[in-house]
C-alpha cells in the first residue's frame, strides 16, 4: 500500500460508520421493544455480526442490510422465543456481557460461550450482580489467576424471568456490567435498584446506556452515578433509530485540520454526543482549531 502525504490544506467531508457502543445498545433495547425497529447507520463489526446471530438463534427476526447499513429488528417485548438455546458470541465482549443479562429474562435453559481470549476473561461481578436479583447461572468452567478464582464464559443460564429488587456492583471494574442490569431492568418483575460499591469509571458509556434507554421510552432515575432505578415498563420503538458516527473513528478527521490547515466537515455527530471522544474537540479548540456545529454535522477548521 502506497501512501501519498497530504502537502495542501484540506477541504473535505467525511461521513464516519456508526459507533460499535450505540450500535449493540441499541440493538438489545430493540430487541426488547415491541414491533419493528430499523437502526440506520449501524456499525457491522464482529461484535455487531455475534451479537445479531445469538439473537437469531434465540427466534428474533433480525434483517441485515451490510450495504445500507441497517438492521431491522423485531422486537417481542421482553419475550425470548426460545426455551433453550446454546450460543456462541466468538470474541465479542460487549455481546458476552449484554447477551448475559438479557437470558435472565427468558424461560428456559440456555449455555453462552465464546472463543478462548473470551473463556479469560472475567464476568463475575456480573454474575453475582444477576444472582442478587435473583437470576440461577452456573459456570461450567472457572480460571485461577494469582490464586483468585473467577468466572469466565461458558457459563449456564437457568432462567424464569428475573425477580429483581436490589443489587449492588463495583463501578470500577466494566461499565458494560452496569448498562448491561439497566438496560434489562425495565423487564424484571419488580423494581431493580443498582448500587454502585465504588466510583463509577466510564461515566460516558453508562450516560449513553441511559440516552438509547430514553429514546425508547424509559427514564431511569438516578443518584448522581452512586445508584439507579429502572421502573417496571416496556420500551417503546422510535419506528427508526440512527446511530451516531463513532466519535473514536472520527476523532483522526478532527485532528487532520490541526496538521494539514483547512476544513473537514464531519457528518452524522453532534457536539452534544454522549461519546466520551468527542472530548477530544476541547483539545483540538485549546490547540487554536475551530469547531462550529450546523445540520448535525462538526466542521474543524484549522
Amino acid at each position: 500500500m502506497q501512501i501519498t502525504p497530504i502537502t495542501h490544506p484540506l477541504n473535505a467531508s467525511v461521513r464516519v460508520p456508526g459507533s460499535k457502543s450505540l450500535t449493540n445498545r441499541a440493538l438489545l433495547i430493540a430487541s426488547l421493544a415491541n414491533g419493528k425497529t430499523r437502526l440506520t447507520n449501524a456499525l457491522f463489526s464482529d461484535d455487531s455480526r455475534y451479537f445479531a446471530k445469538a439473537l437469531q438463534t434465540l427466534g428474533f427476526d433480525i434483517q441485515l442490510d451490510e450495504a445500507s447499513r441497517e438492521m431491522t429488528v423485531t422486537g417481542l417485548d421482553g419475550k425470548i422465543p426460545a426455551n433453550k438455546a446454546e450460543l456462541f458470541i466468538g470474541n465479542a465482549g460487549t455481546a458476552a456481557r449484554f447477551i448475559s443479562a438479557f437470558l435472565t429474562l427468558g424461560h428456559g435453559e440456555y449455555i453462552l460461550d465464546g472463543e478462548a481470549r473470551m473463556r479469560e476473561r472475567p464476568i463475575g461481578d456480573l454474575i453475582e450482580a444477576l444472582t442478587q436479583l435473583g437470576a440461577i447461572i452456573h459456570p461450567l468452567a472457572q480460571r485461577e489467576r494469582d490464586g483468585v478464582r473467577e468466572i469466565c464464559l461458558p457459563i449456564k443460564i437457568i432462567a424464569n424471568g428475573l425477580p429483581g429488587g436490589k443489587t449492588t456492583i463495583a463501578g470500577n471494574i466494566s461499565s458494560q456490567f452496569l448498562s448491561a442490569l439497566l438496560m434489562i431492568a425495565p423487564y424484571a418483575q419488580n423494581e431493580i435498584e443498582i448500587t454502585l460499591s465504588t466510583e463509577l469509571n466510564s461515566k460516558p458509556y453508562i450516560d449513553m446506556t441511559l440516552a438509547i434507554m430514553q429514546g425508547f421510552g424509559v427514564k431511569v432515575r438516578r443518584n448522581g452515578y452512586q445508584s439507579f432505578t429502572a421502573p417496571i415498563t416496556n420500551y417503546l420503538s422510535p419506528i427508526t433509530y440512527h446511530i451516531e458516527s463513532d466519535a473514536s473513528a472520527a476523532s483522526y478527521f478532527f485532528a487532520a485540520p490541526a496538521i494539514c490547515g483547512g476544513r473537514v466537515k464531519v457528518e452524522n455527530i453532534s457536539r452534544n454526543s454522549k461519546q466520551g471522544d468527542i472530548a477530544f474537540l476541547d483539545v483540538l479548540q485549546q490547540m487554536g482549531c475551530s469547531v462550529s456545529e450546523t445540520d448535525n454535522c462538526l466542521l474543524i477548521t484549522g
